[in-house]
């Protein structure tokens, strides 16, 4: 067992300057309007703050650093500088928002003095050129020393191209993280205080990660690498999810940027939960961000030797968790105790199984043979008169497994039929502890 790093993976793009330069439309411009997102299947959460794109084939997360000063309770100048500080560590390359009808303030010219420092690469952008190309107001720009400036229009969206071009010629090369044969990503993450970092640590057997009963100690990931049944397993134990509300500095904010890019990148995320407390909508969440990313889960009831056994079984605790969420009845859940070891070990054989659930491949014949009983049972429901047809289907990708149908009126299928072609495959093949993508597309008769 040794540590191992796994690589920053995709590029953190961050949009850091003072309050009202326009950080948040300029970022909603962006992802909006001309730049693609990722993840654009229906039902996925995006943050305001932080969304997965791409532009010219280079992917990239875009993080608006809006909300950070504003929300702030601390003096003005200290949450700028502790804004930019944190900019400065995660982020691959800096975009250095100003206002250009205002003019060069006071505050840009700090901003400017911590950023000529920094170690990753920053574009001067001067938003609010709304008159381009008749505005020259962004040459002011020039007295800050950081370069170029470039004007945009957050509003129009004018400039944004060339912006955009610069961007990801200063990405760095190492856009998306390489499949690695027997190498499985595991992400372990859950509320602060669950039990995250002594879960790894007696998984290990060995002190690992700062352990403390303050909630939110660990705030960086950390790698730890095992081989397994001829598997590489690198385990990351992140920082404690948070609401959004409830992340009130610029540190805690970048703390949860890194563990939701790492649970996109992650293979299988153990989600650890309190045994001893209700389940929280925050744990839910913490689960649903994993399973629209793609990734397989394992729900770890977590402090189990704790629960008094008289008021609470396994069989109690899982009805009350599928009666939260339809979907978790696909997640498998372990009961442990990072303090006694009570079953963490058998995680890894779980982590196995999942992994493996993820990337299962059914043949084109078995996929249409599910799709033909399921015909016989229960046929799509007629539209305005109209007869709705489900000829064929096939298996397009794994991990999540994605299968397409053809049909020759797809936005006629009510949600409720999706929800029952989605059942039916989960009925007959299972696929426990891994997200399933069902996708329809027209084809009409020739």
């Amino acid at each position: 067992m040794s540590s191992a790093g796994q690589g920053k993976g995709i590029p953190v793009v961050a949009v850091v300057g003072r309050p009202n330069v326009g950080k948040s439309t300029f970022f909603n411009r962006v992802i909006g309007g001309r730049v693609a997102i990722v993840d654009d299947r229906p039902g996925v959460t995006r943050d305001r703050n932080f969304a997965r794109a791409d532009w010219a084939g280079h992917h990239f997360f875009l993080v608006d650093t809006g909300g950070i000063v504003e929300g702030s309770d601390e003096p003005l100048e200290r949450a700028i500088r502790d804004q930019a500080y944190a900019a400065v560590q995660e982020a691959d390359v800096i975009l250095f928002l100003v206002d250009g009808k205002e003019g060069v303030h006071p505050l840009d010219q700090r901003l400017a003095e911590i950023l000529r420092k920094s170690g990753p690469p920053v574009l001067l952008v001067v938003n609010k050129m709304d008159n381009l190309p008749r505005d020259t107001g962004h040459l002011d720009f020039w007295s800050l020393g950081m370069g170029d400036p470039f004007p945009v229009s957050a509003i129009s969206g004018r400039g944004s191209g060339d912006l955009l071009d610069a961007i990801v010629a200063k990405l760095p090369e190492h856009a998306e993280p390489a499949e690695e044969e027997g190498l499985i990503r595991v992400a372990v993450v859950g509320k602060p205080n669950v039990g995250k970092s002594s879960f790894v640590n007696r998984l290990f057997g060995e002190e690992r990660s700062v352990v403390s009963e303050i909630p939110g100690t660990t705030r960086d990931p950390v790698d730890s690498q095992m081989q397994y049944h001829d598997k590489t397993l690198v385990f990351v134990d992140t920082a404690g999810l948070r609401r959004q509300s409830k992340v009130k500095d610029s540190l805690e904010y970048y703390s949860a940027l890194r563990t939701a890019k790492v649970v996109r990148e992650a293979d299988v995320c153990l989600v650890l939960v309190d045994a001893t407390e209700p389940i929280h909508i925050q744990d839910l969440k913490v689960v649903e961000q994993a399973w629209e990313a793609g990734a397989g889960v394992i729900l770890v009831a977590n402090k189990w030797d704790l629960v008094e056994k008289d008021t609470m079984t396994a069989a109690q605790f899982e009805k009350a968790l599928r009666l939260r969420a339809p979907y978790l009845k696909w997640v498998p859940v372990l009961f442990t105790s990072a303090i006694s070891g009570q079953r963490v070990r058998k995680s890894l054989d779980q982590i196995l199984k999942v992994q493996e659930v993820r990337h299962e491949r059914i043949a084109t014949a078995e996929v249409n043979q599910a799709l033909e009983a399921l015909l016989r049972h229960q046929p799509p429901p007629h539209s305005r008169g109209r007869r709705v047809t489900l000829r064929y289907g096939t298996q397009i990708s794994t991990a999540p497994p994605t299968f397409l149908f053809f049909c020759n009126l797809p936005k006629a299928l009510p949600d409720h039929y999706i929800r029952y072609v989605h059942n039916s495959l989960r009925e007959r093949w299972g696929f426990v502890g891994s997200p399933v993508r069902i996708r329809f597309k027209e084809n009409r008769p020739t």
